[in-house]
């Protein structure tokens, strides 16, 4: 318990200050482009700066919505929701695709730095499990929860019942197919 609330708050203090960083970078390079009014393959300077700006504040905002999550996850000590674990999910996507960019373009320490932030991600992920998983998020006791573990069939808490029989073919449900000798040939 202790350990994911505390994973959860380091990575969404990780991520604030990421986006902080992002945002001072976008903003410096946006009043470059402006002041210098360069311009790539005759695109116009001011359309440059403010996409510049813009791509800045949505990475910004995108950084801070995923530290929100993260900060209510480790406040309530549950599960982020579906949406907030989407979210998260592309954050860790977008850091290992630009963890593999950087490597080349700024050098290994900033590979450092972004396979950290996507190993928070990750584990901050894994800590919080999804409901129902049989992970740690969702309280159960053991991996056996959900298929007939210690409480047996028909248990008080409406667990599936447990058989004892094996399983029938694979490919019952579908009708006919799949049965022993129903097999026809394709060609005549």
């Amino acid at each position: 318990m202790v350990l994911r609330r505390s994973v959860a708050g380091a990575t969404a203090v990780v991520l604030v200050v990421e986006a902080a960083v992002l945002g001072f970078v976008h903003l410096v390079l946006g009043r470059t482009t402006e002041n210098q009014s360069m311009s790539i393959a005759g695109a116009d300077p001011d359309v440059m700066s403010k996409a510049t700006y813009g791509l800045g504040a949505g990475m910004a905002v995108f950084l801070l919505a995923c530290a929100v999550f993260l900060l209510l996850a480790a406040a309530r000590d549950r599960a982020p929701g579906s949406f907030a674990r989407v979210l998260l999910i592309s954050a860790a996507i977008t850091h290992g695709v630009l963890g593999a960019l950087v490597v080349g373009l700024v050098g290994w320490s900033a590979f450092a730095v972004m396979m950290l932030i996507l190993c928070l991600l990750v584990l901050s992920l894994t800590l919080y499990a999804a409901k129902g998983a049989g992970g740690a998020g969702d309280g159960s006791s053991g991996p056996l929860d959900g298929f007939g573990g210690p409480e047996g069939p028909g248990g008080p808490d409406g667990r599936p019942e447990v058989r004892d029989t094996p399983p029938g073919h694979p490919l019952a449900d579908f009708g006919d197919f799949g049965r022993l000798g129903d097999v026809k040939p394709t060609s005549p």
